[in-house]
């Protein structure tokens, strides 16, 4: 079975126009036999999108035609392809109630999903961490360095890990390296290592999973996946099963980072 478990839509404000259609495709003629499409959740309506293009997620308008797009999808393609409706969900410090919410409120309807951190809060207000090489540096700056952001990122990750979000919280953790997108432009000079470890371990303990992200290797800031193949060899290591996404934004994009990463250690490698 070769499974991409992370893949965008359409309903993505920063993604393409390729419709589902394209997208299941791509992933048919890619050799894949099982996908997500897991699109950003809308954020808490009360949380401004700290993104300087406010487009860090689907619009509440489209959240339920997403969810019917994606079950036609599934009846269509039943014969050819296994497609399971899913989102990414952001955890925001401060909005875990909103966020419990949403969850309670659709989980029902979701059959896989990844929590994942793109915010980071710091002096009362909330900055995307991913959004571009310039952005980086100005949160580098107001957070005094850029060793300063990958504390923050990762204490956020934990937070995340062991926050309670109800019975439908995601138990698939998103791209936990991905403060590294920039790390060629804004290196960062000390080890989080010992910080990552305790992040697998709490993963290991709730019995949750790894998002194995190949969109960092094509980020040429970045060119590893999310996470690095030493801290996946840790997460196997740990039992933690890994589960390979592409993070698709373009259905050019799936598959993107497969023949980066390591196969072997993807749940159901042997």
């Amino acid at each position: 079975m070769f499974r991409d478990g992370h893949i965008h839509t359409t309903y993505c404000p920063h993604g393409s126009k390729d419709s589902l259609n394209q997208y299941i495709e791509r992933a048919i003629e890619c050799g894949f036999t099982d996908i997500t499409f897991t699109e950003h959740a809308p954020l808490p309506k009360n949380f401004i999108d700290p993104a300087p293009e406010w487009d860090s997620a689907m619009d509440w308008n489209d959240l339920e035609p997403y969810l019917k797009d994606v079950e036609a999808a599934k009846k269509q393609y039943k014969a050819s392809i296994r497609i399971r409706t899913g989102l990414e969900v952001d955890f925001i410090q401060g909005f875990e109630r909103e966020t419990t919410h949403l969850l309670n409120e659709y989980g029902s309807y979701l059959d896989d999903s990844i929590l994942s951190v793109h915010f980071l809060r710091h002096a009362d207000r909330y900055y995307c961490v991913d959004f571009s090489e310039d952005e980086f540096r100005l949160i580098a700056e107001r957070f005094g360095s850029v060793e300063a952001v990958y504390t923050s990122y990762y204490d956020t990750l934990l937070q995340s890990v062991e926050a309670n979000l109800g019975a439908f919280k995601p138990e698939r953790i998103g791209h936990i390296t991905l403060v590294h997108k920039f790390q060629r432009m804004y290196p960062c000079h000390v080890s989080f290592d010992d910080r990552i470890m305790a992040i697998l371990q709490a993963v290991k303990k709730n019995g949750y999973s790894l998002d194995y992200n190949g969109a960092g290797t094509v980020k040429p800031l970045c060119l590893e996946s999310y996470p690095p193949e030493h801290i996946a060899h840790s997460a196997r290591s740990l039992g933690i099963p890994l589960i390979y996404g592409s993070d698709a934004h373009t259905a050019a994009g799936i598959g993107q980072g497969f023949d980066k990463i390591d196969f072997t250690l993807l749940e159901g490698s042997v």
